[in-house]
């Protein structure tokens, strides 16, 4: 008799509940949001793209159009050889002078001297290197020569050869030697090594230079 009496109200209850969700409009709104879940669509296949082609005339213009097709040939133009760049005059044949050599010419320098100091001109001898006549053309001078008988500063000194042409020159009295200028000198005379140039100094920016060749067949001369 109780388990009847339970059943009946349990049913009961669920009557009431469903007519309060009913009164509620609650079981409509459920049903509403079910239908509007969104549905699981089916995994996409990439395909590649294809690209129709076609043929399309090219436009020109009436002018080019009318005018014949160009005709290219090949053409072999000759090869110019670039000039060679000089670094210094060697006179004849001669090379790296003896030490032969090297003792002629100063010898000959040395009695010149002599006889240039009689005028009373400060002088100085300098022997020939490779670096004077060829590559750099840097001509050094003796520090205390420089001292006693060039100007402080930086100065153009001319150099008059012995047919009296001249040669401006750039003196730097930091570095002691004579650098623009002298290159020009050398390469007119056809310095090369072994030769001795004496400069005899007339003024603070005048030297007069004389030169004494070294030669192939040396003969000790009195």
């Amino acid at each position: 008799m109780g388990k009847v009496s339970y059943e009946e109200s349990r049913q009961k209850r669920v009557e009431e509940n469903k007519k309060r969700l009913e009164d509620l409009n609650l079981i409509h709104l459920s049903q509403s949001l079910k239908n509007l879940s969104p549905k699981s669509s089916p995994m996409k296949v990439w395909k590649p793209r294809t690209v129709e082609k076609k043929m399309v005339a090219v436009r020109r213009s009436a002018r080019v159009a009318k005018s014949p097709a160009p005709v290219y040939v090949e053409v072999h133009l000759p090869r110019l050889a670039s000039p060679r760049k000089t670094y210094g005059v060697v006179r004849g044949n001669y090379g790296v002078a003896t030490e032969e050599e090297r003792a002629y010419t100063i010898e000959k320098a040395e009695k010149l001297v002599a006889k240039l100091e009689e005028e009373g001109y400060p002088t100085v001898i300098r022997p020939m290197l490779p670096s004077h006549v060829t590559g750099c053309f840097w001509l050094g001078l003796p520090s205390d020569f420089c001292r006693t008988s060039l100007p402080n500063n930086d100065a153009t000194i001319t150099l008059v050869d012995e047919e009296g042409d001249e040669y401006p020159t750039v003196y730097l009295p930091r570095k002691t030697g004579l650098s623009g200028g002298w290159r020009g000198f050398a390469m007119a005379h056809e310095l090369v090594d072994g030769d001795n140039v004496i400069f005899q100094v007339i003024s603070h920016s005048i030297f007069k230079v004389y030169i004494i060749r070294r030669r192939d067949d040396v003969a000790l001369e009195e």
